[in-house]
This record gives structure tokens, sequence and C-alpha cells, in this order.
């Protein structure tokens, strides 16, 4: 699957897990279940934050665009995945390679954002309780969620058009499972560095800054309910928070778990993944999204509760 003397890709060949049959079958099997609890457990989220009133608040606004967000993420890489695994075929064409590499970066970049915004709240939310209708009011919370989408479409819409600029002339193996831009970027025969600064400042922009809010945030919020003298209204307070607090451990310590772990010289010299590397990183852009709903309903009384009289109006019709 060699190309020489061309700059114009016509399509590429996602590797995956290529010569690993009984591992496809088993993956397949595997996401697929995922992708269905995905589906069905931010659906649901969606729909009681939607439906219920005493839902309407900042918080679960934050909340349903985080269900969506998982959503739209998932459906972007999974079905070309799980098609992938069953298929001989595992070509994907030059522009669908772009769309792929746009919706996954952009979604990514949104939701570090959002869950820098959704940190914001929590603080407002615990550290100045008096002031939070004033602060987090509707024309305060859509404009915050609304500006993560847009953060994401254009971080996304600049690294992708930098990227399909770039001159495709060694290989159309792409060592992954999608169009992830990283490994996308490997295959140019060209110069990329310019496009590595970007990704740089834009890593720095849209994934260490609400990293960065989101410490001090939390911070302030421990030491605010340290200074709580009850301990009942330390255990109120730190439950107002701890559902996203265990999602944003989650993100982010895959994140750096998939890309500060160290690699084996052989890695590092083929410049290729090896299988166990392929499968956390799929996992990584799976469990998520699984989880996020899970945590919220085990931890939220009001969530339980929307969901017990969503059943009741179902049961009933």
């Amino acid at each position: 699957m060699e190309w020489e003397n061309q700059t114009i890709r016509v399509e590429f060949f996602l590797k995956g897990l290529s010569g690993y049959p009984r591992l496809e079958l088993l993956f397949f099997v595997l996401i697929l279940i995922m992708y269905v609890f995905i589906l069905l457990g931010n659906g649901t989220l969606i729909l009681i934050s939607i439906l219920d009133s005493h839902l309407h608040t900042p918080m679960y606004f934050f909340l349903g665009n985080l269900s969506f967000l998982d959503i739209c993420y998932t459906t972007t890489s999974i079905p070309s995945t799980l098609v992938s695994f069953l298929s001989e075929r595992k070509t994907t064409s030059f522009s669908g390679c772009a769309v792929q590499m746009f919706l996954g970066l952009a979604m990514g970049t949104t939701e570090c954002v959002l869950l820098g915004m959704m940190a914001f709240d929590r603080f407002v939310a615990i550290c100045n309780p008096l002031r939070y209708p004033i602060i987090m009011s509707k024309n305060s919370y859509v404009p915050m969620a609304s500006g993560s989408w847009f953060a994401g479409v254009v971080n996304s819409a600049v690294q992708t058009m930098f990227v399909v600029q770039l001159p495709f002339c060694r290989t159309n193996i792409i060592n992954h499972f999608s169009c992830e831009i990283l490994a996308v970027m490997k295959l140019a025969c060209a110069d990329i560095s310019g496009n590595e600064f970007i990704m740089l400042v834009a890593t720095t922009l849209f994934t260490l800054m609400p990293l960065l809010l989101i410490v001090i945030s939390y911070s302030l919020i421990i030491s605010s309910i340290i200074k709580i003298s009850s301990s009942e209204g330390r255990s109120k307070a730190f439950s107002t928070c701890s559902a996203h607090l265990t999602v944003v451990i989650i993100f982010y310590g895959t994140i750096l778990f998939m890309y500060m772990k160290p690699k084996s010289k052989e890695t590092l010299n083929s410049n290729a993944l090896d299988a166990t590397d392929k499968l956390i990183s799929m996992l990584y852009g799976v469990m998520t999204p699984m989880l996020n709903p899970l945590i919220y309903s085990l931890r939220n009384k009001d969530v339980k509760e929307a969901v017990r009289l969503l059943k009741e109006r179902f049961i009933s019709k």
C-alpha cells in the first residue's frame, strides 16, 4: 500500500488491529455493547435535563451539553471502527479522513473547555453560594457552553486545514483505528514543525488552561469545604462536586497515561503503536463517555429521582 512521488491521496488504509483477527471479533462485541450504553446513558441524561423542570439549572445544562458531546464524540469514530473490525476493506477516503479528524478534534477540545466551565460553576456554587444565581445566570452559563463549542470548532478547523494541505507521498497506512490527527501528520513527506507548533499552542490554550482552571477551582473549593465546621455540611458541599471531579480525574488521568507513559525503544524507533497502545487509545475514547452518566446518576439524588419519574411517565403511557 505504498505510493511514490505522489502528493494527492485518494484514500488511507487504517491498520487498526490487522493481524489480530480474534481480538477484532472480541473488541467488536465489547465496543458495540459499550456504545449502546453510551447512547442510552447519555441520551437519558439529555432527556431528563430537558423534561424535568427541577434540573433546569446551570449544572445540569452543562451536564446535558457534556452528554450530547459524548454522543457526538463517540459517533464520529465508533461506527466506522466497528465496520472495519468485520470488513476486509479498512480504507477511508481522504475527504472522509479529513472530516473524521475535524469532528474528533472538535469534540475533544470542546470537552476540555466544557469541563473547565463546569469546574468554575462548582466553585461559584460552593465558595460564593449567595451570589450564585447572579453570577451563573442564563446570560452567563449559555455563552459559557456556547463558547466551549466555538473554541472546539475553531481549533479543529485551523488544525485540520493545515494538515490537509500537507503533501502525502510516502505511505497511506495510518497505524491507528481512526484518522487521529497526529497519526495522519506523521505520514506527510514535508516539514511538520509548523503544524506541531500550532498543536502545541492549541494544547496549551484548550487543554492545559482548562486544566489549570479546574485545579485552581478545586483548590479553592477544598479550602472552603475544610473551613465548614459541621461534618454534615462538609459532606453535603463535597457531594455537589464529587461527580464532576471524578469525571475530570478519569478524563485527564487517561490522557496523561496515554501520552506520558514511557515507550519502548522499539516503538520510538519504528514510530509505530503496538497493539496495547492502540487498545488503550480506543478504550479511552469509549470508557469516559460510558462512565459519565453512571457517575452522575449514582452520586446524584436529583438525577435518580428524575430517572424514576421518567420511567413512571413511560410506563403509564
